[in-house]
C-alpha cells in the first residue's frame, strides 16, 4: 500500500513538472504576425506598429444550428479557421479529423473556438453542415461550421485569410477555393500561425502555439 502511495505521489509530481515545463516554454516563445499572402512572418515589439497589423475584418455567416456567426462571437478569444466542403471525397475529412484533435485539446477552455468555412455554400445547407459537424463530434458553441453568401465567403477567405493554393493569381468567386491551411487567429483577429491541416505533426505545433498565445495579454 505504501509503495502504491509512493508511486502515485511520484506520478503526480511528474505530471505537475511536465505542465510547469510546458508553461515555461510557452512563456518564452513569441509568435510572429502574418499580413500577406506569402505568409512572411513578422515579429513586432513596437505597440504602435501593432496598430497597422493585418486583421480579419467583420463577417456574418450562418452556423450549423442556424445561428448567426459574426466576428463579435470571437472577440477576446483565440480561434482557428479552416476551409472545407461536405461533399469533399477525402482531404476535407482528413483535415476536419485533425481539427477535431484541437477541439479535444481545448474542449474545456471557453477562450478557444474553431471556425470551419464551407467553400460550396450553395450546396452546404444548414442541415448538411449540422450532419457533417455531428459526424466529427463538434461541440455546440465551440466549433462552428458556417455557410452563407458565396462572394462574401470567398472574399473573406482570399483577402483576409489568404486562403488559396494558387497564390498570386487573380480569382473570383467562380474559381473554386482549395487549401489545406489552418490559420491561428489571436484575440485581436490577427493571423499568428499557418499550418498544414492534414499533418498530425503540424496540428501538434498548432496546439503548442495556442498555449503560447494564451500567455499573451
Amino acid at each position: 500500500m505504501q509503495k502504491l502511495s509512493l508511486i502515485c505521489v511520484l506520478l503526480t509530481g511528474l505530471i505537475c513538472s511536465c505542465e510547469s515545463e510546458q508553461q515555461k516554454a510557452a512563456q518564452q516563445r513569441v509568435l510572429p504576425f502574418y499580413s500577406s499572402a506569402d505568409f512572411t512572418p513578422r515579429w513586432i515589439n513596437d505597440p504602435d506598429s501593432l496598430l497597422n497589423v493585418h486583421r480579419i475584418p467583420p463577417f456574418h455567416f450562418t452556423g450549423q444550428n442556424g445561428e448567426d456567426v459574426t466576428e463579435k462571437l470571437f472577440e477576446g478569444r483565440i480561434y482557428i479557421a479552416d476551409f472545407f466542403f461536405t461533399a469533399c471525397p477525402g482531404i476535407c475529412k482528413n483535415l476536419t479529423t485533425q481539427v477535431a484533435k484541437v477541439q479535444e485539446a481545448f474542449k474545456s477552455d471557453p477562450g478557444i473556438l474553431l471556425l470551419s468555412h464551407s467553400v460550396t455554400p450553395e450546396a452546404d445547407s444548414v442541415a448538411a453542415l449540422r450532419k457533417y459537424a455531428s459526424s466529427f463530434g463538434a461541440l455546440n458553441g465551440k466549433w462552428f461550421f458556417v455557410t452563407g453568401n458565396r462572394d462574401s465567403l470567398y472574399t473573406l477567405a482570399r483577402k483576409a485569410y489568404f486562403a488559396d493554393e494558387d497564390m498570386g493569381l487573380q480569382k473570383t468567386s467562380n474559381d473554386f477555393l482549395h487549401t489545406e491551411n489552418i490559420l491561428l487567429i489571436d484575440k485581436h483577429r490577427r493571423i499568428r500561425g499557418v499550418y498544414k491541416g492534414t499533418s498530425p505533426a503540424e496540428i501538434n505545433n498548432l496546439i503548442a502555439d495556442i498555449h503560447v498565445l494564451k500567455q499573451e495579454e
